[in-house]
């Protein structure tokens, strides 16, 4: 069983930037898909990015050119580093750990509130 432990949540103001992370637990991390996710209210949950175990990232069009997504295997971490924060990026986020598509997990999620 894999745990994901989010954090680095909290309020920031518009164009402002958070550092999220997420620690999994286990010894898959490195061999697997990392992503984040979000869900606002009263919307579906949506990727927002992902990373494969070999480095390579994805990115919704609503945040390209402003999140960064990144890992650091010996640590079992990814981050996802976001800018210019705007009032719509408002939701939580969650991490998913992808392995191999055949299990998948997900952590508790952490709030982020972009808000003047």
């Amino acid at each position: 069983q894999v745990q994901l432990v989010e954090s680095g949540g909290g309020l920031v103001q518009p164009g402002g930037s958070l550092r999220l992370s997420c620690v999994a637990s286990g010894s898959i991390f490195s061999l697997s898909t990392m992503g984040w996710y979000r869900q606002a209210p009263g919307k579906q949950r949506e990727q927002v990015a992902d990373i494969t175990s070999g480095g390579s990232t994805k990115y919704a069009d609503s945040v390209k050119g402003r999140f960064t997504i990144s890992r650091d295997n010996a640590k079992n971490t990814v981050y996802l580093q976001m800018n210019s924060l705007k009032a719509e990026d408002t939701a939580v986020y969650y991490c998913n750990l992808d392995f191999l598509t055949a299990k998948t997990f997900w952590g508790q999620g952490t709030q982020v509130t972009v808000s003047s």
